[in-house]
């Protein structure tokens, strides 16, 4: 009991910090209790405002949150599982969306065909748990663990009378249930792009409705090959088949091929000596530069192995220009000169 009242002797100089219920304000509050808004149209006090802003307003807060529960509790209220509720009325302001509506997600076809025909699905209420007869045991109905106890169920398969005994009718059931997921997942992918509007190829082969050139037909092969992530190294390649130009730049890792360098002053020689041969061999020869005018003339050397016509008359530079007789022919004298008929 001294214990007791000494708490009380202490408390009783200090201040009762609860507030009362009932707040004045020179203009009333205008409430809306259907978004539960409340709007203050009263002006500040500036003298109080000033040397103390957050307590000032902090106050009024309070203040005013109290008058909106008063507000509240004058509705008609019902206890609900231990909880008072009070049934708000329509609102009378229509509050601004931060974000715009999402639009409602489009159906898959079979939930459009479930809703066509009426099914509806009974995952609701379904245990995760089921009662397997065969193990004796509680299984999950999904999860890894029903996939440990789908292993200890088929521990063994029975061969089929016509079935290969090489053949292991394990790493055949594996691959269909991956084929029946890689179909699942397809048709999956087939759904998002039809609620988005994107035009899928047809299955086969690529028409020119999707490739109108050669180039992008080569650029969607090599990007198709180079799709592993080895990058397309040990995959094999079609007869012919070279990456595609510029290519490399779009696919992540792949790095155009360089020329090694030469190991020794042999290599290199014998590099050189290649590209000096090509540059020999090539049809168009530079006979004169013109400097003062930067013209080059360029004459068109005729092949090793083309072979000149027998008899072709061979013109000197030497030669002289034949003139005429000037009025005077001698029909008994040759004289160079053109023929008059």
């Amino acid at each position: 009991m001294d214990l007791v009242k000494s708490i009380l002797e202490e408390n009783e100089g200090k201040e009762d910090l609860s507030k009362s219920i009932k707040v004045h304000k020179n203009v009333e509050l205008d409430i809306d209790l259907g978004t539960l808004l409340a709007s203050d149209y009263n002006v500040f006090n500036t003298k109080a405002l000033k040397p103390k802003p957050n307590s000032y307003l902090k106050d009024l807060t309070r203040d005013n949150v109290q008058l909106l529960i008063n507000k509240i509790w004058e509705l008609s209220v019902e206890r609900v599982d231990e909880a008072i509720v009070a049934k708000l009325p329509k609102p009378n302001y229509t509050l601004p969306r931060s974000r715009v509506i999402p639009k409602p997600k489009p159906l898959t076809k079979w939930q459009q065909f479930a809703k066509e025909k009426g099914i509806r699905s009974k995952k609701k209420g379904r245990s995760k748990l089921k009662w397997d007869e065969e193990l004796k045991k509680w299984i999950p109905t999904y999860g890894y663990k029903r996939v440990k106890a789908q292993e200890q169920k088929e521990w063994l398969i029975e061969a089929k009378g016509d079935a290969n005994s090489i053949d292991d009718p394990f790493a055949k059931a594996k691959t269909a249930k991956q084929e029946r997921q890689s179909k699942n997942e397809l048709q999956r992918l087939r759904n998002i792009a039809k609620s988005k509007n994107i035009k899928l190829p047809r299955v086969g082969l690529p028409t020119r409705e999707h490739f109108s050139s050669s180039q992008q037909l080569s650029e969607a092969l090599t990007i198709a090959r180079t799709s592993t992530s080895s990058i397309g190294k040990f995959q094999s390649r079609l007869p012919k088949e070279k990456d595609a130009k510029g290519i490399a730049k779009e696919v992540t890792g792949m790095k155009r091929k360089r020329k090694a360098p030469p190991l020794n002053v042999v290599e290199e020689k014998r590099q050189n000596k290649n590209l000096v041969d090509s540059v020999l061999k090539s049809n168009t020869k530079i006979v004169r530069d013109d400097y003062s005018t930067g013209i080059a003339e360029i004459k068109q050397s005729t092949t090793s192995g083309s072979k000149k016509r027998k008899g072709a008359l061979k013109t000197s530079k030497t030669a002289k220009k034949p003139k005429a007789g000037k009025g005077k022919r001698d029909l008994h004298k040759k004289v160079g000169g053109r023929k008059r008929r």
